[in-house]
Protein backbone atom coordinates (compact mmCIF):
# COMPACT_ATOMS: atom_id res chain seq x y z
CA UNK A 1 0.00 0.00 0.00
CA UNK A 2 1.15 3.41 -0.55
CA UNK A 3 -0.31 7.13 0.18
CA UNK A 4 2.16 9.46 -2.04
CA UNK A 5 4.82 9.33 -4.63
CA UNK A 6 7.57 9.34 -2.72
CA UNK A 7 6.32 5.76 -0.90
CA UNK A 8 5.23 4.40 -4.07
CA UNK A 9 9.03 5.01 -5.65
CA UNK A 10 10.05 3.70 -2.73
CA UNK A 11 7.86 0.27 -3.00
CA UNK A 12 9.31 0.39 -6.84
CA UNK A 13 12.59 0.18 -5.32
CA UNK A 14 12.46 -2.32 -2.97
CA UNK A 15 10.49 -4.52 -5.17
CA UNK A 16 12.25 -3.74 -8.13
CA UNK A 17 8.92 -3.31 -10.05
CA UNK A 18 7.32 -0.50 -12.68
CA UNK A 19 4.47 1.72 -11.01
CA UNK A 20 1.78 -0.14 -13.10
CA UNK A 21 3.46 -3.16 -11.10
CA UNK A 22 2.77 -2.05 -7.89
CA UNK A 23 -0.23 -0.67 -8.51
CA UNK A 24 -2.17 -3.73 -9.78
CA UNK A 25 -1.08 -5.37 -6.99
CA UNK A 26 -2.37 -3.10 -4.64
CA UNK A 27 -5.63 -3.32 -6.60
CA UNK A 28 -5.37 -7.19 -6.64
CA UNK A 29 -5.22 -6.43 -2.62
CA UNK A 30 -8.05 -3.60 -2.58
CA UNK A 31 -10.79 -5.67 -4.45
CA UNK A 32 -9.96 -9.24 -3.60
CA UNK A 33 -9.78 -10.52 -7.44
CA UNK A 34 -6.92 -12.20 -8.74
CA UNK A 35 -4.62 -9.94 -11.21
CA UNK A 36 -6.24 -11.49 -14.46
CA UNK A 37 -9.71 -10.17 -13.27
CA UNK A 38 -8.32 -7.23 -12.77
CA UNK A 39 -6.35 -6.66 -15.57
CA UNK A 40 -9.74 -7.14 -17.47
CA UNK A 41 -11.65 -4.60 -15.47
CA UNK A 42 -8.89 -2.11 -16.79
CA UNK A 43 -9.21 -3.46 -20.31
CA UNK A 44 -12.90 -3.17 -20.42
CA UNK A 45 -12.75 0.58 -19.25
CA UNK A 46 -10.03 0.91 -22.15
CA UNK A 47 -12.88 0.01 -24.46
CA UNK A 48 -15.08 2.65 -23.30
CA UNK A 49 -12.65 4.83 -23.44
CA UNK A 50 -11.64 4.50 -27.11
CA UNK A 51 -15.33 3.88 -28.01
CA UNK A 52 -16.29 7.06 -26.51
CA UNK A 53 -13.17 8.69 -28.45
CA UNK A 54 -14.25 7.76 -31.78
CA UNK A 55 -18.14 7.75 -31.32
CA UNK A 56 -18.94 11.61 -31.92
CA UNK A 57 -16.39 12.21 -35.11
CA UNK A 58 -18.62 11.65 -37.77
CA UNK A 59 -21.70 11.39 -35.78
CA UNK A 60 -22.86 14.75 -34.25
CA UNK A 61 -24.36 13.66 -30.28
CA UNK A 62 -27.56 15.80 -28.98
CA UNK A 63 -26.70 17.50 -25.94
CA UNK A 64 -28.53 19.25 -23.57
CA UNK A 65 -28.69 23.18 -24.59
CA UNK A 66 -26.91 22.45 -27.97
CA UNK A 67 -23.63 24.29 -26.89
CA UNK A 68 -21.02 21.43 -27.68
CA UNK A 69 -23.36 19.42 -30.66
CA UNK A 70 -20.95 18.64 -33.08
CA UNK A 71 -17.72 19.93 -31.75
CA UNK A 72 -15.74 16.45 -32.41
CA UNK A 73 -16.60 16.58 -36.28
CA UNK A 74 -15.41 20.27 -36.32
CA UNK A 75 -11.99 19.80 -35.22
CA UNK A 76 -11.92 16.03 -36.95
CA UNK A 77 -12.58 17.69 -40.37
CA UNK A 78 -9.71 20.62 -39.63
CA UNK A 79 -7.29 17.76 -38.33
CA UNK A 80 -7.67 16.81 -42.30
CA UNK A 81 -6.64 19.83 -43.11
CA UNK A 82 -3.25 22.10 -42.88
CA UNK A 83 -3.53 23.71 -39.51
CA UNK A 84 -0.67 25.67 -36.88
CA UNK A 85 -0.55 22.62 -34.69
CA UNK A 86 -0.79 19.54 -37.36
CA UNK A 87 -2.82 17.27 -38.08
CA UNK A 88 -1.99 15.01 -35.21
CA UNK A 89 -2.64 17.63 -32.25
CA UNK A 90 -6.02 17.96 -33.99
CA UNK A 91 -6.92 14.62 -34.15
CA UNK A 92 -6.15 14.42 -30.41
CA UNK A 93 -8.40 17.47 -29.86
CA UNK A 94 -11.26 15.42 -31.76
CA UNK A 95 -10.79 12.77 -29.81
CA UNK A 96 -11.19 14.81 -26.30
CA UNK A 97 -14.46 16.62 -27.72
CA UNK A 98 -15.51 13.82 -28.68
CA UNK A 99 -15.63 12.24 -25.24
CA UNK A 100 -17.15 15.38 -23.92
CA UNK A 101 -19.84 15.63 -26.70
CA UNK A 102 -20.94 12.06 -25.41
CA UNK A 103 -21.06 12.42 -21.96
CA UNK A 104 -22.78 15.41 -22.80
CA UNK A 105 -25.33 13.46 -23.82
CA UNK A 106 -25.55 11.03 -21.69
CA UNK A 107 -23.82 8.85 -23.61
CA UNK A 108 -21.02 5.48 -22.17
CA UNK A 109 -17.74 7.28 -21.04
CA UNK A 110 -15.23 6.19 -18.34
CA UNK A 111 -14.87 8.50 -16.16
CA UNK A 112 -10.81 9.35 -15.36
CA UNK A 113 -11.29 11.04 -12.85
CA UNK A 114 -14.25 12.42 -13.46
CA UNK A 115 -17.13 12.77 -16.30
CA UNK A 116 -16.11 16.32 -16.58
CA UNK A 117 -12.62 15.48 -17.44
CA UNK A 118 -13.43 12.14 -19.32
CA UNK A 119 -11.72 13.19 -22.81
CA UNK A 120 -8.18 13.62 -21.55
CA UNK A 121 -7.19 10.34 -20.92
CA UNK A 122 -8.69 8.47 -23.98
CA UNK A 123 -7.26 11.04 -26.21
CA UNK A 124 -3.82 10.79 -25.47
CA UNK A 125 -3.75 7.06 -24.89
CA UNK A 126 -5.43 6.43 -28.76
CA UNK A 127 -3.59 9.13 -30.02
CA UNK A 128 -0.24 7.72 -29.03
CA UNK A 129 -1.17 4.07 -29.94
CA UNK A 130 -2.45 4.58 -33.07
CA UNK A 131 0.45 7.14 -34.12
CA UNK A 132 3.14 4.70 -32.04
CA UNK A 133 1.39 1.40 -33.22
CA UNK A 134 1.64 0.62 -29.03
CA UNK A 135 0.52 -2.67 -28.05
CA UNK A 136 -2.63 -3.59 -26.34
CA UNK A 137 -0.90 -4.68 -23.31
CA UNK A 138 1.57 -1.59 -22.77
CA UNK A 139 -1.25 0.83 -23.18
CA UNK A 140 -2.85 -0.88 -20.27
CA UNK A 141 -0.09 -1.01 -18.40
CA UNK A 142 -0.30 3.08 -18.88
CA UNK A 143 -3.83 3.42 -17.96
CA UNK A 144 -2.77 1.85 -14.49
CA UNK A 145 -0.07 4.16 -14.23
CA UNK A 146 -1.85 7.17 -14.46
CA UNK A 147 -4.50 5.42 -12.10
CA UNK A 148 -1.72 5.05 -9.72
CA UNK A 149 -1.57 8.94 -10.09
CA UNK A 150 -5.08 9.55 -9.73
CA UNK A 151 -5.00 7.45 -6.78
CA UNK A 152 -2.56 9.65 -5.04
CA UNK A 153 -4.47 13.07 -5.83
CA UNK A 154 -7.87 11.44 -4.46
CA UNK A 155 -5.46 10.15 -1.40
CA UNK A 156 -3.66 13.53 -0.85
CA UNK A 157 -6.19 16.40 -2.35
CA UNK A 158 -9.06 16.27 -4.61
CA UNK A 159 -10.60 15.25 -7.93
CA UNK A 160 -14.09 17.44 -7.61
CA UNK A 161 -13.97 20.52 -9.04
CA UNK A 162 -16.78 21.68 -6.53
CA UNK A 163 -13.93 21.31 -3.80
CA UNK A 164 -10.63 22.71 -6.11
CA UNK A 165 -11.88 23.96 -9.24
CA UNK A 166 -10.81 22.38 -12.81
CA UNK A 167 -7.65 22.10 -11.91
CA UNK A 168 -9.21 18.63 -9.68
CA UNK A 169 -10.81 17.45 -12.75
CA UNK A 170 -9.18 18.62 -15.88
CA UNK A 171 -6.14 19.24 -13.92
CA UNK A 172 -5.67 15.75 -12.96
CA UNK A 173 -6.51 13.97 -16.18
CA UNK A 174 -3.92 15.48 -17.65
CA UNK A 175 -1.38 14.86 -14.94
CA UNK A 176 -2.58 11.04 -15.49
CA UNK A 177 -2.76 11.10 -19.04
CA UNK A 178 0.97 12.90 -19.13
CA UNK A 179 2.06 9.72 -16.69
CA UNK A 180 1.07 7.64 -19.11
CA UNK A 181 2.02 8.88 -22.14
CA UNK A 182 5.41 9.17 -21.19
CA UNK A 183 5.60 5.39 -19.87
CA UNK A 184 4.50 4.78 -23.46
CA UNK A 185 7.59 6.60 -25.34
CA UNK A 186 9.37 4.59 -22.65
CA UNK A 187 9.78 7.10 -20.01
CA UNK A 188 11.17 5.33 -16.26
CA UNK A 189 9.14 6.14 -13.50
CA UNK A 190 10.50 9.14 -12.15
CA UNK A 191 9.70 10.55 -15.80
CA UNK A 192 6.59 9.45 -16.13
CA UNK A 193 6.35 11.34 -12.07
CA UNK A 194 7.78 14.37 -13.65
CA UNK A 195 5.43 14.67 -16.78
CA UNK A 196 2.72 14.27 -14.41
CA UNK A 197 3.94 17.06 -12.44
CA UNK A 198 4.46 19.23 -15.45
CA UNK A 199 1.14 19.29 -16.91
CA UNK A 200 -0.46 20.08 -13.14
CA UNK A 201 2.22 23.10 -12.86
CA UNK A 202 0.90 24.22 -16.46
CA UNK A 203 -3.07 24.86 -15.20
CA UNK A 204 -2.62 25.58 -11.74
CA UNK A 205 -5.18 27.42 -10.61
CA UNK A 206 -7.70 26.46 -13.16
CA UNK A 207 -11.43 27.43 -11.99
CA UNK A 208 -14.28 25.57 -12.72
CA UNK A 209 -16.81 28.13 -14.22
CA UNK A 210 -19.59 25.70 -16.04
CA UNK A 211 -22.07 28.02 -18.20
CA UNK A 212 -25.28 27.40 -17.27
CA UNK A 213 -24.07 25.18 -15.04
CA UNK A 214 -23.28 22.16 -17.67
CA UNK A 215 -20.57 20.14 -18.19
CA UNK A 216 -20.51 21.13 -21.71
CA UNK A 217 -18.72 24.44 -21.99
CA UNK A 218 -16.13 25.40 -21.12
CA UNK A 219 -15.44 21.68 -20.04
CA UNK A 220 -15.24 20.39 -23.70
CA UNK A 221 -12.58 22.83 -24.60
CA UNK A 222 -10.29 21.84 -21.43
CA UNK A 223 -10.46 18.51 -22.46
CA UNK A 224 -9.10 19.45 -25.35
CA UNK A 225 -6.66 21.75 -24.58
CA UNK A 226 -5.88 19.42 -21.26
CA UNK A 227 -5.01 16.69 -23.88
CA UNK A 228 -2.57 18.80 -25.49
CA UNK A 229 -0.94 19.73 -21.97
CA UNK A 230 -0.59 15.89 -21.07
CA UNK A 231 1.08 15.39 -24.12
CA UNK A 232 3.57 18.52 -24.34
CA UNK A 233 4.60 17.32 -20.70
CA UNK A 234 5.44 14.06 -21.53
CA UNK A 235 7.46 15.72 -23.85
CA UNK A 236 9.28 17.83 -21.37
CA UNK A 237 9.85 14.88 -18.94
CA UNK A 238 11.31 12.52 -22.27
CA UNK A 239 13.62 15.77 -23.04
CA UNK A 240 15.29 15.45 -19.54
CA UNK A 241 13.58 18.65 -18.20
CA UNK A 242 14.64 18.86 -14.53
CA UNK A 243 11.54 18.65 -12.02
CA UNK A 244 12.50 21.15 -9.16
CA UNK A 245 9.31 20.57 -7.48
CA UNK A 246 8.80 16.90 -6.21
CA UNK A 247 5.68 15.46 -7.53
CA UNK A 248 4.04 15.49 -3.93
CA UNK A 249 4.58 18.75 -3.06
CA UNK A 250 2.84 19.83 -6.69
CA UNK A 251 -0.25 17.44 -5.27
CA UNK A 252 -0.29 19.17 -2.06
CA UNK A 253 0.01 22.97 -3.53
CA UNK A 254 -2.51 22.13 -5.87
CA UNK A 255 -4.94 20.96 -3.02
CA UNK A 256 -3.75 23.88 -1.44
CA UNK A 257 -4.82 26.54 -4.14
CA UNK A 258 -8.20 25.13 -4.64
CA UNK A 259 -8.84 25.65 -0.89
CA UNK A 260 -7.89 28.97 -1.80
CA UNK A 261 -10.62 29.72 -4.71
CA UNK A 262 -13.44 31.15 -3.60
CA UNK A 263 -16.92 29.09 -4.11
CA UNK A 264 -18.04 31.03 -6.86
CA UNK A 265 -15.10 29.41 -9.34
CA UNK A 266 -15.83 25.94 -7.90
CA UNK A 267 -18.34 24.78 -9.77
CA UNK A 268 -21.15 26.87 -9.13
CA UNK A 269 -21.43 28.69 -12.03
CA UNK A 270 -21.78 31.93 -10.30
CA UNK A 271 -18.26 32.90 -11.68
CA UNK A 272 -16.16 33.34 -14.69
CA UNK A 273 -17.33 32.96 -18.14
CA UNK A 274 -20.59 31.32 -16.90
CA UNK A 275 -21.48 35.22 -15.32
CA UNK A 276 -20.83 36.41 -18.73
CA UNK A 277 -23.36 38.48 -20.35
CA UNK A 278 -23.25 35.77 -23.31
CA UNK A 279 -22.98 33.24 -20.39
CA UNK A 280 -26.09 34.69 -18.84
CA UNK A 281 -27.81 34.83 -21.98
CA UNK A 282 -27.12 31.26 -22.94
CA UNK A 283 -28.79 30.49 -18.96
CA UNK A 284 -31.91 31.93 -20.19
CA UNK A 285 -32.33 30.20 -23.40
CA UNK A 286 -31.87 27.13 -22.39
CA UNK A 287 -33.77 27.30 -19.13
CA UNK A 288 -35.49 30.55 -19.40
Amino acid sequence: MYKNAEELMELCRRQDKRIWQVALDNEVKLTGLDRRAVLEHFSQRLDIMFASATKALEHKQATKGGLIDGVANTQYEYSKQESISGSYINYVMALAYSCSEVNASMGKICASPTAGSCGIMPAVLLGISQSKNTDRDTVIQALITASAVGAIYTKNATVAGADGGCQAECGVAASMAAAAAAYMMGADDEKCLNAAGFAMINIMGLVCDPVAGLVALPCAQRNASGAVNAIISADMALAGQKAHIPFDQVVESMFKVGKMLPPQLRETAMGGIAVTPAGQAIYKEIFG
